[in-house]
């Protein structure tokens, strides 16, 4: 009972493109949501990221459908379009600022990859966003755990507390990939949920 309880206090967010959505992001937000005993998992789509100018090539709403194709079948995952219908650059501390505002029951647990929390620093207004949240970092492959700890050491305590590192399996695909394998006519098969497949080829995205 204990635990469960626990676990209606916190509630994931995986923020990214998702240009577009695939099997790597859905482990990654599976395994934090069973490690870190999270309610649900909320997948907000970037509407205009600032760290990404000129690299994203589905429309805003395009990966927002995307994504809702891609969770339909777990009931522990939703979606929400608050940075696709935000105007502007997508921060991720007014994401955080505004989930804190809707849900202050719960504890906001940040989901992304180890190698994006390393640049944390960069984001805007990062020493408030390092307070307001967990951050779960996940490795992709390439990367080391022992590595990524060694970097950490010369955070402040304050702010290594709040950031975890996850393991997941090491799934090679990328967005990057599977554009480049679209347009050049190869299977994106397996790569992603075939629903997601099906709505890339059906509207001719990424030719």
């Amino acid at each position: 009972m204990g635990k469960e309880i626990a676990s209606k206090r916190r509630l994931g967010i995986m923020g990214g493109t998702f240009d577009p959505i695939h099997y790597g992001h859905l482990v990654a937000a599976e395994g934090a949501r069973h490690a870190f005993n999270l309610e649900k998992v909320v997948f907000i789509p970037a509407g205009n990221p600032p760290h990404k100018p000129g690299y994203i090539v589905a429309e805003p709403s395009v990966r927002y459908k995307m994504t809702c194709l891609a969770i339909a079948s777990n009931p522990f995952f939703c979606s929400s379009a608050m940075e696709v219908e935000r105007p502007g650059p997508s921060y991720t501390v007014d994401t955080v600022r505004k989930m804190a505002h809707l849900y202050p029951e719960k504890r906001i647990y940040f989901i992304t990859g180890a190698d994006a929390i390393l640049e944390i620093f960069s984001w805007k207004d990062s020493q408030i966003l390092l307070t307001m949240c967990n951050f779960v970092a996940t490795t992709r492959p390439g990367y080391c755990l022992k590595e990524l700890n060694k970097r950490f050491d010369s955070m402040p305590k304050g702010v290594k507390q709040n950031i975890s590192f996850m393991e997941v399996p090491a799934l090679a695909i990328s967005s990057t990939d599977i554009r480049q394998r679209v347009h050049e006519g190869k299977p994106i098969k397996y790569l992603l949920p075939e629903p997601v497949e099906d709505y890339i080829l059906r509207n001719n995205l990424y030719r």
